[in-house]
């Protein structure tokens, strides 16, 4: 080889050699801070690291028990795959410790709200700073996200982990109020404990909202007290259609499937969310859905029965009888039980997908239309809603419903929640109502995430993770005033096809990460490939742990 070639080829390499470390120093930078969702705000502040071990301690504001319970939390959190505990200290400015987490609330981030906060890491300290303890409890979850993916194991203890934090300043709040997910257990019966684990998830991408889906057609899961036939009838069905329900002829597993949520169990939920700063929503479905109901009850339906629990999945025509003042008694009965248990300020009751046929036949209902100078049908629903409204509103709570509440008019105060497309959510906003945008094109975690043929049986549609993440809560199209009206946004999971904890895990992830940015990230901040690459490193945390995700 000649000189001038040889020196050329060196040039080459040295090159080379530099491009692969300024490249892989750009993926070192990248994998170092991967949050999701992601923040308003990340300066990185060195090339450093906190390093939490067992000389770490956590302290918190003086006489503050929810800071120790957070405190505790993280904690425990920390303890599983380090095998440390971290112990929790009080009165933060009497301590010398150089190697803290600090914990504290100021009035001065009451600017970004009862949930934004602050996380500053620097090598003697991590702080994190709220108004608020929910705050503090997602400046958690950021903190989570900034130690290695082996911080999620519930298993194994990492005892060669460098529990590393980069050097970071983050200030972050989250751009809607209402950030949630729905979970239908009455299609199938979910245990306590994956509920529980369900709500975990949530929490852990700074999700607030869990909408409970309690009542259906095939099955009621809560207990009340006053007609324990719903707990003894109502909540089992004597078997379950297999293959899609559209398979004719159908065909059946001939197994009892169903079970009930006690109301001590309903309580241990709640709390358990309220830890984590999530509100549940207990949705109890009318007029339609009832068929499960109507199976212990049939004096409230139209045609008076025999009823049975559905077992096929679909819209039934049989729903309660809107003339009967015995339906409303019953119904009324149901709500005061759950808002006694229920501390949110809303209670959803569906109203989606009733049929009017009966009513159309029933003369209770036709009767109810004369009497209250009611055009038809659709304004008979309307003054089923607006009754229960009022009910509601009387013992404090706010009504919820799907966008089929606007037909035949809304209720005063009505907040809607739009599934079938963004169009009711536009209307119910420009007429002043507050509105859940929830859209099946974008928000229905029950369709396949990829071509059927490789995929579990699932209800039909097409909802990619690229998909949910181009979703945003709010049209263009609404006006700043009306755009006030729009709470947030929220995923909905079915259960028709989904049997058992795992494939509800399949279908809810990785899809929750790409809601959970749509909700709190500004949508300026959103970009796919910047989201896609923070995946990478959130699956290696779907690994340690052990979920069932697609794409694994």
């Amino acid at each position: 080889m000649s000189k001038s070639k040889k020196n050329a080829f060196i040039v080459l390499l040295v090159s080379l050699l530099t491009l692969i470390i300024i490249f892989t120093t750009i993926l070192q930078k990248d994998n170092k801070i991967s949050i999701i969702p992601k923040p308003d705000m990340i300066t990185e502040t060195g090339d450093g690291y906190f390093t939490i071990d067992d000389s770490t301690i956590i302290l918190v504001d003086k006489g503050d028990g929810e800071l120790k319970r957070l405190a505790e939390y993280f904690s425990d959190m920390f303890s599983t795959p380090s095998g440390i505990k971290l112990k929790t200290l009080e009165d933060r400015e009497d301590q010398k410790n150089s190697n803290r987490i600090i914990l504290t609330i100021s009035k001065e981030k009451k600017t970004y709200g009862d949930e934004g906060y602050s996380l500053e890491v620097e090598k003697d300290f991590i702080k994190i700073t709220a108004s608020k303890g929910a705050g503090i409890f997602y400046g958690i979850q950021t903190l989570r996200q900034l130690l290695p993916a082996e911080i999620e194991s519930k298993t194994d203890i990492y005892s060669d982990i460098q529990w590393e934090v980069p050097f970071v300043q983050i200030e972050d709040a989250p751009q809607y109020k209402w950030r949630g997910m729905m979970l239908d257990t009455c299609r199938h019966f979910m245990p306590l404990k994956f509920i529980k684990e369900f709500i975990d998830h949530l929490a852990m991408y700074k999700l607030n909202k869990f909408h409970w889906h309690l009542t259906e057609d095939q099955g009621w899961r809560i207990e009340i007290k006053k007609y324990p036939e719903l707990s003894e009838i109502s909540a089992w069905r004597k078997e379950t259609v297999t293959g899609h329900a559209r398979d004719i002829p159908s065909k059946y597993d001939g197994k009892k499937h169903g079970g009930i949520y006690t109301q001590d169990e309903i309580r241990e939920v709640i709390e358990y969310a309220k830890e984590r700063y999530i509100t549940i929503i207990p949705e109890i479905e009318m007029p339609g859905h009832s068929v499960a109901a109507l199976a212990a009850f049939p004096q409230i339906s139209c045609t008076g029965g025999p009823f049975e629990v559905k077992t096929i999945w679909g819209v039934h025509e049989d729903v309660y009888c809107a003339g009967k003042e015995e339906t409303f008694t019953f119904l009324e009965d149901v709500l005061t039980e759950v808002i006694e248990l229920f501390p949110s300020e809303y209670i959803h009751i569906g109203g989606d997908e009733c049929p009017k046929e009966r009513w159309k036949k029933c003369p209770d209902c036709q009767a109810r239309i004369e009497e209250e100078g009611l055009k038809d049908e659709h304004e008979l629903q309307s003054y089923f809603i607006k009754r229960i409204e009022r009910f509601l509103n009387s013992k404090g709570k706010k009504l919820i419903g799907w966008d089929e509440i606007l037909e035949g008019g809304l209720a005063p105060e009505a907040t809607v929640m739009s599934w079938r497309g963004t169009e009711g959510g536009i209307a119910a906003a420009r007429a002043g109502h507050d509105v859940i945008m929830s859209p099946t094109s974008h928000c229905y975690f029950d369709y396949y995430q990829g071509n059927p043929e490789n995929e579990p049986l699932a209800i039909g549609g097409l909802l990619t993770l690229e998909k949910v993440y181009s979703f945003n809560p709010t049209p263009d199209i609404l006006k700043e005033e009306e755009r006030k009206h729009i709470l947030g946004g929220q995923a909905n999971l079915w259960t028709e096809y989904i049997p058992n904890p795992e494939q509800a895990e399949y279908m809810i992830f990785p899809r929750i990460a790409a809601l959970a940015e749509v909700v709190w990230t500004t949508e300026k901040l959103k970009k796919w490939s910047n989201f896609s690459k923070r995946m990478k490193k959130q699956y290696r945390r779907f690994q340690q742990m052990d979920i069932n995700y697609h794409g694994r």
